[in-house]
């Protein structure tokens, strides 16, 4: 098998680590995770990235989840394997061999490595230089009224018990005035990934393939409604005020 892996860039060094661990040594594309907001943008660059890919590949290793839906419909230019989950949180809180597509819960903001791609204290920043204080606060208040916890996502890949990243959790929280708290995670997906263990949490597409709603056990409204949560910068990825689809 010639592969190459095509990644989010949030998920870069968790699939540096599985390759090392499963003694692979596949290239590697990263696909600017600031695109991720916008999962049609986001998915023609993984198209693209695949188009531009030397002949002598023939299997391309996704690095991601269905972020979206908005690859479904699309015609796969190569051999393609990725994981059945939703986003790369519910990747990286795999810890078993069950298919979860969705691991997160509402009510629940997810924090992992690349803790500044989507955190509390940006969006307040933000908030703030666009509004002002006293409205920035209101927003807030809104959109994070319903949540309960900051959690930090124990992968073992990153030290998430440094006292910087501590410190950090413990701001995120005290802005939504909720606690924080370690959950169990994992980088088992990506290790399956890299050393060719495809089961049955994994989605394989044939070139000349087509991906469909069904594959994800989606529906039509529910892919809809993915692509709408990741269109919105504030209320994609890391956060889980959702039903489950």
């Amino acid at each position: 098998m010639n592969a190459a892996i095509i990644v989010c860039s949030t998920l870069t060094n968790h699939v540096k680590a599985a390759q090392k661990k499963m003694n692979t040594n596949y290239p590697i594309i990263e696909l600017d995770n600031s695109k991720h907001s916008r999962p049609e943008k986001f998915w023609q660059l993984a198209f693209l990235a695949m188009d531009q890919l030397s002949e002598e590949i023939d299997t391309v290793l996704l690095g991601l989840g269905v972020c979206g839906g908005a690859s479904v419909g699309w015609t796969f230019p190569r051999r393609t394997i990725m994981p059945k989950v939703d986003d790369c949180i519910t990747l990286l809180m795999h810890t078993d061999e069950k298919i979860h597509y969705n691991l997160k819960e509402v009510g629940h903001f997810y924090l992992t490595e690349n803790r500044d791609l989507m955190s509390i204290e940006q969006m307040e920043q933000d908030l703030v230089l666009k509004y002002g204080e006293r409205r920035a606060k209101r927003v807030m208040k809104v959109w994070f009224d319903a949540y309960k916890s900051v959690d930090i996502v124990d992968t073992g890949v990153y030290d998430c018990y440094s006292k910087e990243y501590v410190e950090r959790a413990k701001r995120e929280s005290a802005i939504i005035n909720v606690p924080y708290q370690y959950v169990p995670g994992s980088n088992i997906i990506l290790e399956k990934l890299v050393s060719g263990k495809w089961d049955d949490q994994f989605l394989i597409i044939e070139k000349g393939g087509v991906m469909t709603e069904e594959d994800f056990g989606m529906t039509i409204p529910g892919l809809e409604i993915a692509q709408m949560r990741h269109e919105t910068l504030h209320f994609r990825l890391f956060m889980s005020l959702h039903t489950t689809y």
